[in-house]
């Protein structure tokens, strides 16, 4: 039977009008509403679509929610046929529902007690295995996963490298050799044990609440891009976990990444090779060391030759990553679930 998503809708007519007008209104306000019927429907692909995907946000990942009212997805990323809604009155219209990992309780107690047929459930997380906690009792729950790795359903990385043909190579004046911006500094972590050999081999210039340093949001780049080299290192290792520490402090600040986190390989699938300093690159820390002491002005140039023929796109609105589902939703199984959320992940 068709669901008609219930949307706000302007009251047309007044008391005291003909039948007649009442029945065209009646008529005119089902046509207006066409665009939103979506007949349940499971099967091994999606359904031809001619009227919006309904995406219902069950809580959103961040604190502060933005307004979502109206074609965001059209208005804001182009992307067509998306409607996002925080309305939990509206799980029934729903064809798909995000739940994002964060906001999670331990159980099952908050969320619905029944899936509309032919709804599809997203569970969704940007934090590595290493910070990501009870997954163990999510088993046979959810549909897709929405995470920063490539082999997920619904890929939604921190940053990529677009063409841009127009870009020319622009490195910003220097003035010390190596920064580190750090907010959560624990000495167990690989990072700390990294930056600790390190620096008795050169001086490191660090940032963050961790040294008593914290940088306002428009004062991060402009801190970073004044240091040759910046330590991007991870929080935990994991295949694909490839952050904002690259991305945004680094590449898009204009300073050379030293990176530390999954296998230069790994790296080299987000962006060239020849941009970026790997810890593993170095048989010790002092030859790290050396090499970005002595290297000279041309070498240094040669990192930056990727800005010739790219342009770092940072992801920071969950809008966007959200709208994506729309866009390879009809490339999604629509009649799978993941029995072992945890394996899955962890693996």
């Amino acid at each position: 039977m068709p669901r008609a998503l219930l949307l706000p809708r302007p009251l047309w007519g007044r008391p005291g009008m003909k039948a007649v007008v009442t029945t065209g209104v009646f008529v005119t306000t089902l046509w207006n509403l066409r665009c939103f019927l979506s007949p349940s429907k499971v099967s091994g692909e999606a359904p031809k679509r001619t009227e919006p995907l309904v995406v219902l946000v069950w809580e959103w990942p961040s604190k502060q929610v933005p307004s979502i009212s109206g074609d965001v997805c059209r208005e804001l990323y182009g992307i067509t046929g998306c409607w996002l809604t925080t309305e939990r009155r509206l799980l029934g219209r729903a064809d798909v529902v995000v739940f994002p990992h964060a906001r999670l309780q331990s159980s099952r107690d908050r969320l619905p007690k029944e899936r509309p047929p032919g709804q599809n459930w997203v569970w969704m997380s940007l934090e590595s295995p290493s910070n990501t906690k009870a997954l163990a009792g999510w088993n046979q729950t959810f549909n897709w996963v929405m995470t920063y790795r490539r082999d997920s359903d619904i890929f939604i990385p921190y940053g990529k490298l677009v063409p841009n043909q127009s870009a020319t190579v622009h490195i910003p004046t220097k003035t010390n050799l190596v920064s580190w911006v750090i907010s959560n500094y624990r000495r167990t972590q690989k990072r700390a044990e990294i930056y600790r050999n390190l620096s008795r081999y050169l001086h490191v210039n660090i940032y963050g609440k961790a040294n008593n340093k914290p940088l306002c949001k428009d004062c991060l780049l402009p801190t970073t891009s004044k240091s040759k080299f910046y330590l991007a290192f991870e929080n935990s290792i994991h295949q694909d976990y490839i952050t904002e520490k690259l991305w945004r402090n680094s590449l898009m600040a204009g300073t050379v990444p030293v990176v530390l986190g999954p296998p230069r390989a790994n790296y080299e699938q987000f962006v060239p090779a020849d941009s970026f300093i790997h810890v593993d690159d170095f048989g010790s820390l002092e030859e790290l060391a050396t090499f970005l002491k002595t290297m000279n002005s041309s070498r240094y140039r040669q990192f930056f030759a990727w800005q010739e023929r790219f342009s770092v796109k940072l992801y920071t609105d969950w809008r966007e990553r959200i709208c994506t589902i729309c866009t390879v939703y009809p490339n999604l199984p629509q009649d799978h679930v993941y029995p072992d959320l945890e394996s899955w992940f962890n693996t």
